[in-house]
């Protein structure tokens, strides 16, 4: 089966209907100049770093893949889709030229002619279509499945029974959830120790709780104290060690910051690196209450909690809500 690249037409797709009245696919990057005798992936990057050196590096990355793809991927005969959200119709096409850098005609100046052959109706896919298409990426491939889909529809023929649009989408919500939670945990993980230490007691406070949060240096275990006083007066005390790196807590951790520990003290092991088993047997068995966090747990409690955050923690971690329908 031949791939099928998706290019959209522009920030909100406000170039589509040029696209489709005269024939092409385009992309921006104007200032870069003309690629035909660019042919490495490496030249792109270059060509980028030049024209604008105040990019990120991963900025760079991203823009040169779909520089590159559009340059060198998507070749003469090969299929393209682009989409009309006004009119909720996806194009699908045939690239009938080679690359070309036209300067004067039109707002994006690296082009390549398109015969656009079949208008598919957007509410006609699958939800799980639907969600592969939802892409960000101003240029992708269609997942297989997808392809198979927009092509059978092209042709006019007759769909594979599907399941209940209720079931697609809570398949699609949980695929999205589990990406989410991913991209979660890398914004986390790139944290730096004292970060990740005022996130943890950003957390117990939108709990209720007031929070100590020791300076550098030797604490002996104790990198937040917290208690409704805030000064460990009033029960319950607990008492947070915070390990931020690779590489999971074995047992000797866990009883080191229990052996810290006066009678009553309650305790928190948070770890992004999680635990080993004996540590968690370690746990269970502590004649003081002690809850281990690892990275799956800390996500769960900063869903949780997130809209009793304060400013000081929304600063570090900003999350925006989404809302899906049900």
């Amino acid at each position: 089966m031949k791939n099928i690249w998706m290019v959209r037409a522009g920030r909100k797709a406000y170039l589509v209907e040029d696209f489709i009245s005269q024939g092409l696919i385009a992309i921006g990057w104007n200032s870069l100049g003309d690629l035909s005798k660019v042919d490495e992936l490496e030249q792109i990057k270059s060509l980028l770093v030049g024209k604008f050196p105040e990019m990120k590096l991963g900025s760079i990355y991203s823009a040169a893949g779909q520089i590159y793809r559009f340059r060198k991927e998507i070749v003469k005969d090969a299929l393209v889709l682009t989409y009309n959200p006004s009119e909720r119709v996806y194009w699908l096409g045939k690239v009938t030229s080679a690359y070309e850098f036209k300067e004067g005609e039109f707002d994006y100046h690296h082009i390549r002619k398109v015969s656009w052959e079949y208008q598919i109706d957007r509410d006609r896919l699958s939800a799980s279509t639907r969600n592969s298409l939802g892409s960000i990426s101003t240029i992708f491939k269609l997942p297989e499945e997808a392809a198979t889909e927009v092509l059978t529809m092209a042709n006019n023929q007759e769909l594979p029974a599907e399941l209940p649009e209720e079931e697609e989408l809570e398949q699609v919500k949980d695929d999205i959830e589990d990406k989410a939670n991913e991209f979660l945990k890398d914004k986390i993980v790139k944290l730096n120790w004292e970060e990740m230490q005022e996130l943890v007691a950003g957390i117990l406070r939108a709990m209720g709780y007031k929070t100590q949060v020791s300076p550098k240096g030797p604490d002996r275990g104790k990198d937040i104290l917290a208690s409704p006083d805030g000064l460990g007066l009033e029960d319950p005390k607990i008492v947070v060690e915070v390990k931020h790196r690779k590489g999971s807590m074995g047992s000797p951790a866990v009883r080191s910051l229990l052996g810290g520990l006066r009678q009553n003290d309650k305790a928190l092991f948070v770890s992004t690196g999680g635990f080993t088993k004996e540590a968690k047997y370690e746990a269970e068995r502590a004649n003081n209450h002690l809850t281990l966090i690892d990275l799956d747990l800390l996500v769960s409690l900063i869903y949780q909690y997130y809209d009793n955050f304060d400013s000081e923690s929304r600063t570090l971690l900003p999350l925006k809500k989404i809302y899906w329908p049900i």
